[in-house]
Order: C-alpha cells, then structure tokens, then sequence
C-alpha cells in the first residue's frame, strides 16, 4: 500500500518509515509535488491533523496521514501542547524551546510531562484516528545528540536515559508516535 505522509520533517519521516518497514511505502510531500505550508490552524492537536491529511487529500487526491504532536507539561497547564514546534518562536528553534521550558520549569519541582501524538488518515475520503502517549518528566538539563525536538530533556517513566540518549529502534518501541503508529499499522492490517 502506498500512502502520503504530509510532512516535511524530514526525521519524522525516517523515524516512521523504521516502524512501518516494508509493509507501506510511504510517500513524502516532496515526492507529490506539495511545497507550498500546510495549514496548522486549529486549537488542539486532532484538529490539526485532520485540517492536515484533509488538505493533502483535497488538494491532490492521494490516500495520507499526517500527525500533530505536542509535549504536555503538567506545571504548566498543558504546555507547550499544539504550540510545541513554535514555543519559543516561529523560527522553530529546538534549542529555543527547550531553553523556554527549562527556564519555566527551572523553580518547579513538579516536572511531570507526556508526548502526545495524533494521527488523521484518511483512505478515500475517510478519516480514522489514533493516539499515542507516553508519560514522563522534563530533566533539568539537556542529554544527548540523537533524536529531535524536545527529545534532550524528555525522560521517559522507567527509562534512565532521555529519548535523545535511545536509539531510535529502542525509542520507537515506547514512543508516542511509535505507539500512535502502531495503532495505524493495525487499522491498516485490517482492510
């Protein structure tokens, strides 16, 4: 099965193509000819992914999915949530956004924090959607090189080392996304 994955991030892609394995061939924005920023209007993480998969869908025709993923900080009602990529900015620094939360965070003691993905698909013109979530805290500084986004200062519940600390066949395993994904896989299995 061929599916349109409607992003331009690059490891999001790579991470889910190393979950998906050979059972989907997925396809990029780039590889339909999509350049122009899909909307991201909507106020919560569901909206966006379905405003998202609708668009691609809409406008060109294809079976996709897209996600929205957010991090969850307890201490601080939810933040940064649906504005987690442009926290700190629209330039869209991962060093500017964990350096917001890090300063937020840093008199708290409650540090309590989960990655939440959504992911809209739509086949033919029907959207289904599946939630991943992983629970666990922000640390107080940020470990290692691997992964993106927020990933240096997320620990997971259980685990010693961050997500940027795993590798990535390790962290897709428990991630939110990884968990989001696999409950895509199995709706697919089902058609």
């Amino acid at each position: 099965m061929e599916l349109v994955f409607a992003t331009n991030n690059k490891h999001k892609l790579e991470e889910l193509q190393a979950i998906l394995g050979d059972k989907i061939i997925l396809k990029s924005l780039k590889d339909i000819g999509c350049n122009e920023e899909i909307p991201e209007e909507q106020p919560n993480l569901e909206g966006n992914a379905n405003q998202k998969s609708t668009y691609i869908f809409e406008k060109y025709g294809y079976s996709c999915f897209a996600d929205d993923t957010g991090l969850e900080i307890e201490a601080l009602n939810g933040e940064p949530g649906v504005y987690s990529a442009r926290y700190a900015g629209e330039e869209k620094s991962s060093e500017a956004n964990m350096g917001k939360v890090l300063n937020k965070l840093a008199k708290i003691n409650n540090r309590k924090a989960r990655f939440r993905t959504v992911i809209s698909l739509i086949i033919d013109g029907d959207e289904k959607q599946f939630e991943g979530i992983v629970e666990g805290e922000i640390i107080e500084k940020r470990r290692g090189g691997s992964g993106f986004g927020y990933d240096p200062i997320f620990q997971p519940n259980g685990f010693e080392e961050t997500f940027a600390e795993m590798n990535l066949e390790d962290k897709n395993k428990i991630s939110h996304r990884g968990r989001a994904v696999q409950k895509l896989i199995h709706y697919l299995q089902t058609l």
